[in-house]
């Protein structure tokens, strides 16, 4: 693929509190892949991955957006990044359809109605649109929060414990989409206690070791 987007980290540390969680860090990872982080827990595998966003400062090393450190392209990066955490991180008191129009408003996009409404069927949630989310399940909430990788047209994803508060059909969705987002030539990085296998896509591992 011509200008294929990549990830890498070069020399990459990170210290905490006082204390070094990991130094040294390489890796490159290409489009159409996904990188599994894997780790003792407290190694840092979520500082990497705020870091990876631009939401924890780089103390040694540097994180490489298409051959250039992440800090000096900042507006480009954050329109190609999609980040999600461990929590929803939604609005309890506006409607499944405001926070995804919400979301992605702050990605510069305005998806119709069609486009909405098709997602919201692919996550088992037709007929939610107009409800607010405070009165959804926990599982509900996840997959509102995880349907707007649909709607994101960024190329690079970072999920942390995507998995989370999710069923097995959940589960199965968004390794689909995520499927899907790689075969269209996006990247994705990811944390999970839960090793979930992406399609046929085989998993390029990092393991943390602490420094």
């Amino acid at each position: 693929m011509k200008n294929a987007p990549s990830l890498s980290f070069s020399k990459l540390g990170c210290i905490k509190g006082g204390r070094e969680l990991f130094k040294n860090v390489d890796c490159t990872l290409k489009s159409g892949h996904w990188l599994y982080i894997a780790g003792a827990n407290g190694v840092g595998k979520t500082s990497l991955l705020r870091m990876v966003c631009g939401l924890a400062s780089i103390e040694s090393g540097d994180i490489l957006w298409n051959g250039i450190p992440i800090q000096t392209q900042r507006e480009a990066y954050r329109h190609d990044l999609c980040y999600l955490g461990h929590l929803n991180g939604l609005q309890e008191s506006m409607t499944v359809d405001e926070n995804l129009a919400f979301t992605a408003a702050l990605g510069g996009i305005a998806p119709d109605k069609s486009q909405t409404q098709e997602v919201l069927t692919r996550f088992g949630l037709r007929g939610r649109g107009k409800q607010l989310v405070r009165h959804l399940s926990q599982g509900q909430k996840r997959r509102v929060a995880l349907s707007r990788l649909a709607l994101s047209p960024a190329k690079l994803w970072v999920l942390d414990e995507p998995y989370v508060a999710m069923d097995e059909a959940g589960i199965g969705l968004l390794a689909n989409l995520i499927a899907d987002h790689l075969t269209d030539g996006g990247l994705a990085v990811l944390t999970s206690h839960q090793r979930v296998p992406i399609g046929q896509i085989p998993a390029q591992m990092l393991e943390l070791q602490t420094a």
